[in-house]
């Protein structure tokens, strides 16, 4: 039983490893190509290219624009596509609470007090060194964990690196995506528009409906998410949040069971030939069986896992490096002809290096103590600490809610995504580092 589960646990990571670290590096040299742009002659083409329009128009109606304006490019990453990014997210969290590592409360008890620690004091040492000011605004912005960069960074050790280490940071970093999910909900919407909401919430019966009656067609809960996102956008909640909403309506059961699958497989290959000779052309009914298991194949696969890997591929190797070009491009240089940084650089930056650390490693050692539970096999205090390092490596969700918070304010945004940039930069190399001489010399017996 221990055996199969540690199987498991090294194929869900290992699927994860797949998702995700490629893209992780195809996000390091998307942000060192902005900041190059950002900081060249071509600096002003590359900050007007986002302000260009976008629009999906019949008519008078476009439905890329939100209370009669039309969206820009920029506008558009980071509502519209993010939205997309947002549902693969609420997928992986879906699939995570059923089946993953939050399954059972005994098995999510110490990543989710960890995630808690380090959301709660990045952001009380944000609140600390920003109180009373504007810059205050941005107080979630050091609570996110990347988990794509952290895995990313973590691959760079292969086997060195013990299963538990590598569980404990993939299911630490989902639960800071809820995290920030429900702060983006709670904390970003503007002002409600009850009729769009109203309609929005009509919406979300309709995909409970398809969810209960166990509609398996993937069309039907993307076409409806992208009408939620629509009502979303215009009633003042924040339309990625549709995203996350719609994704949880996605079944997770498949509309054949494995078993019957399998019957009916051995049952089919029946009409063909077991005698030595293939033939090059086949009949017609042959031809039918084989459509059919073809058919029956796409059945097997739930819609939650069929769309979750289906979109992994579109979000990490497009949506999240387009995000990433569009939004670290930073000038460093400043009007007054200094680097452009201010408060909202060293909270971030501390918040990031200092507060997840703290938060993540703290809460983690306080559970312990309490004799809750128990660091998991193969982890240690001084390999934890690389971990807990890892977890200040912050990007896309702290950069999207820098955006969300310093909007209307240029300058502001541009001290806070330096301090993302630094913050993320300097955890991802003392972590390295930490790594490096913590983790085992040889690499681990599989």
């Amino acid at each position: 039983m221990e055996k199969r589960r540690i199987l498991s646990l090294n194929f869900s990571f290992q699927r994860a490893m797949h998702y995700h670290i490629n893209g992780g590096m195809l996000l390091m040299g998307v942000v060192l190509l902005a900041m190059l742009l950002a900081n060249s002659s071509y600096g002003e083409t590359y900050s007007s290219f986002w302000n260009y329009e976008v629009r999906l128009q019949i008519g008078e109606f476009n439905f890329f624009s939100h209370n009669g304006h039309h969206m820009t490019l920029m506008t558009f990453i980071n509502d519209a596509l993010m939205a997309i990014f947002f549902f693969s997210v609420g997928l992986e969290i879906k699939r995570e609470i059923l089946v993953g590592e939050l399954s059972s409360f005994r098995q999510a008890l110490l990543p989710i007090v960890a995630a808690c620690g380090g959301m709660l004091v990045p952001v009380l040492i944000y609140y600390w060194m920003t109180a009373g000011t504007q810059a205050q605004a941005g107080l979630a912005i050091p609570m996110a964990t990347d988990i794509a960069f952290s895995l990313g960074v973590l691959s760079l050790f292969g086997r060195r690196v013990p299963l538990s280490l590598k569980v404990f940071l993939t299911a630490f970093a989902v639960v800071d995506d809820i995290g920030g999910i429900l702060v983006i909900a709670l904390f970003y919407s503007s002002h409600l528009d009850m009729a769009y909401l109203l309609t929005s919430v009509v919406t979300l019966l309709v995909l409970c409906a398809g969810n209960f009656f166990q509609v398996c067609n993937r069309w039907f809960y993307i076409v409806w998410a992208a009408v939620m996102w629509y009502l979303f956008l215009q009633s003042g909640i924040h339309a990625t949040i549709a995203g996350v909403v719609a994704a949880f309506t996605v079944p997770a059961v498949p509309h054949y069971n494995i078993g019957k699958y399998i019957n009916r497989i051995r049952e089919d290959i029946s009409v063909f030939p077991i005698s030595g000779k293939e033939s090059v052309v086949l009949n017609k009914m042959q031809i039918n069986v084989l459509k059919s298991i073809e058919s029956s194949s796409d059945r097997v696969i739930s819609p939650l896992q069929s769309l979750e890997d289906s979109l992994h591929g579109v979000v990490n190797y497009v949506i999240l490096p387009l995000f990433a070009f569009a939004n670290a491009g930073i000038s460093l240089v400043a009007d007054h002809g200094g680097i452009e940084v201010g408060t909202p650089t060293w909270a971030v930056m501390v918040g990031l290096l200092v507060g997840k650390f703290v938060g993540i490693y703290f809460f983690t050692w306080l559970l312990v103590r309490m004799g809750l539970t128990s660091l998991l096999k193969g982890m240690t205090w001084v390999n934890l600490t690389g971990i807990c390092l890892l977890g200040g490596i912050g990007f896309t969700v702290s950069l999207f809610i820098a955006n969300l918070s310093f909007g209307g304010e240029p300058m502001l945004l541009t001290q806070a995504k330096m301090g993302v940039i630094l913050g993320t930069l300097l955890a991802g190399v003392l972590a390295y580092i930490v790594l490096h001489f913590s983790l085992p010399r040889q690499p681990l017996q599989k």
